[in-house]
Formats: structure tokens, C-alpha cells, sequence
């Protein structure tokens, strides 16, 4: 078992996968001769060479498209967003263009393509930086949305996107870039999509979250613990689809529901899980479902109040106290 940070695990994801398939390939801006603007792609061109590494002009629009079209024509690519907030200038392609070839083309195109890159407020870059958009880009049917929070979680569901033929959104968190954890070393590692991953077990309330509000959730649960109250800490993984009967076994465990996750309150992803716990589990339900998202504002610059508006650890214990009362 190695450790090595999720950047790392990101890289040998996609190494390993051009390696043992040289139908993919990865482009973006800055992912050859940069190295990645957060060097996810470190070593790559080297590696594989400018044809599989490639550099594109800033035009999220423009390779996008360009990926869309090598994907129904056989091959498998990798798209970089420098940020998913700039995946906004593209998101004709990724709605109209990856969602829809298969079910327009009545089957004829597939659309092997993952588009990943770094998201997430909390790092003082701006309203116009700092989106979360796993909720929008899950509410389009045929896309799959992905959102690791541990190294191994990010290069073993990595791999699986990468082979998958449904286009992937892999919304990775910038925060957790420098996060190390242990990874498998040997063997054809892979995490299979749409399975979450209790992280902490515990008896007296289940928190589930994604990306880096698992981090927040499971300190919040540490705190917790001193006075006693365990919480189960479930991180979703995949967003789309999502693991319902995990989350079920652990309400019928705890009968209360805390969800975490750094979207703005308004269509969360966690308003979707929301209703259909309430629908399938009502009666396991000692407390009604209470969600800690980030609040409906702008993402504020100001450090300290970029951190007021965040997911933060006193709002997860004030929210999880509130469902025990």
C-alpha cells in the first residue's frame, strides 16, 4: 500500500488507463507543457507524447465539442476544466451534445468521455470560481457524476470512468489536491460507480456528504464522540447514481438523517435524497431530514465570510444536536 495524495492517485489513474488503452488520450488548457494548472497531468506529455497529451487554445466550448466528437467516433478522452465553474461556456456541449447523442442517435453513438477538474468554494477565489455543480449536471439523465474525497476513492473511480461508456462528469475538489491517503499499489485497482463508502460507523445519527464535506462531516463526528454521540459517516462518492441502500441500512440503524454537502440549498443533490428517504423510509424517521448545504449567496471573497457561508463543522453539530432533541 502506498501514500500518496489524491493529485497523485489522479495521475496514475490516467497514466495507467492510457497505458492499457491507447484510445484515450487527455486535453485542456495547460495539461501538457504546464503540467496542469494543479499538475494533475505531471509527466504525462513525457510519457505519451503530444498526441495524447494536448494542449488546447481557452475554449472550453471548442474542446468540449471537439471531445464529443472523437468519443462517438471510437476514441476515449480525458477533458481538463481548469475549473468546472468555466464548464459553464461549454455547457451546450456537455447538455445538448454528451447527454443526448446516445438517446438521439437511437443507440448508434456512445459517448466514452470524462470531463474532470477542480471545484469547491473555500480558497478566496471568487463568486464566478468557487462553484459546486454536481446538482446541475446530475439533473441531465444520461450523464454520471462522480465526486471522490480520498485519494484511493479518486484513482479507483477514475480508472472506472475512463471505461465506462457513458459520458462522466468527475468533479474533483480543489481543497483535496494535497490530501494524502493510502492507495493501492498492485493490481488493476478499481472503485465501482454509484456505490457509496461508510467512513465512520456509528449508531446514533447517519451524516451523509460528498468530496470535501466528508472531511467536514466526519470532524464533526469526532466532536461529537466526546459527548458520546456516534455518528455514521457516509460519503456518497457518486452522486449520480447514487448508493440509496447504503443510506437506507444506516437510517434503519440510526432512524436520523443529517445531509452535508457544499451546494447551495435550492435543488441540492441532497434535497434528492431528502425526498426520497422521507418517501421509502418515513417510518424509520425518529426526526425530520435536515440538510447543512452552503448558503444561498454569492461566494463571498472575504476569508471570513467565505467561511460563514461553507458547510463548516459547527453548523454539521448544531444540525445533527437539532435531530436528537
Amino acid at each position: 500500500m502506498q501514500t500518496i495524495t489524491m493529485r497523485e492517485a489522479l495521475n496514475q489513474a490516467m497514466a495507467e488507463e492510457m497505458e492499457r488503452d491507447e484510445k484515450v488520450f487527455l486535453m485542456g488548457e495547460e495539461v501538457a507543457e504546464y503540467d496542469g494548472a494543479y499538475k494533475v497531468s505531471q509527466g504525462l506529455l513525457k510519457k505519451f507524447g503530444p498526441k495524447r497529451v494536448i494542449d488546447t487554445p481557452i475554449s472550453e466550448a471548442g474542446f468540449v465539442g471537439l471531445s464529443v466528437g472523437a468519443a462517438t467516433y471510437g476514441l476515449r478522452p480525458i477533458v481538463e476544466f481548469m475549473t468546472w465553474s468555466f464548464s459553464l461556456v461549454a455547457f451546450d456541449q456537455i447538455v445538448n451534445n454528451a447527454g443526448q447523442i446516445r438517446y438521439m442517435s437511437g443507440g448508434q453513438f456512445s459517448v466514452p468521455l470524462v470531463l474532470r477538474g477542480s471545484s469547491g468554494g473555500g480558497l478566496q477565489v471568487g463568486a464566478t470560481h468557487s462553484h459546486t455543480p454536481e446538482n446541475w449536471y446530475a439533473n441531465v439523465p444520461a450523464l454520471t457524476v462522480i465526486t471522490p474525497a480520498f485519494p484511493d476513492d479518486a484513482k479507483g473511480l477514475l480508472k472506472s470512468a475512463i471505461r465506462s461508456n457513458n459520458p462522466v462528469c468527475f468533479i474533483e475538489n480543489e481543497k483535496l489536491y494535497g490530501f494524502k491517503g493510502e492507495v493501492p499499489d498492485e493490481g488493476d485497482f478499481l472503485v465501482p460507480i454509484g456505490k457509496g463508502r461508510i467512513r465512520r460507523e456509528g449508531s446514533s445519527v447517519t451524516l451523509v456528504a460528498n468530496s470535501a464535506s466528508t472531511h467536514r462531516a466526519l470532524a464533526a463526528a469526532e466532536e461529537l464522540a466526546k459527548d458520546g454521540i456516534e455518528a455514521e459517516v457516509i460519503d456518497l462518492r457518486t452522486i449520480k447514481p447514487y448508493d440509496f441502500d447504503l443510506i437506507a441500512e444506516s437510517v434503519a440503524k440510526t432512524h436520523r438523517l443529517v445531509i452535508v454537502e457544499e451546494n447551495k440549498p435550492y435543488a441540492g443533490w441532497g434535497a434528492q435524497v431528502a425526498y426520497d428517504v422521507q418517501r421509502r423510509l418515513f417510518d424509520e424517521l425518529d426526526a425530520p431530514i435536515t440538510r447543512v448545504t452552503g448558503m444561498d449567496v454569492p461566494q463571498p471573497y472575504n476569508g471570513r465570510m467565505e467561511q460563514a457561508v461553507m458547510p463548516n463543522e459547527q453548523r454539521i453539530i448544531a444540525a445533527v444536536r437539532d435531530v436528537l432533541q
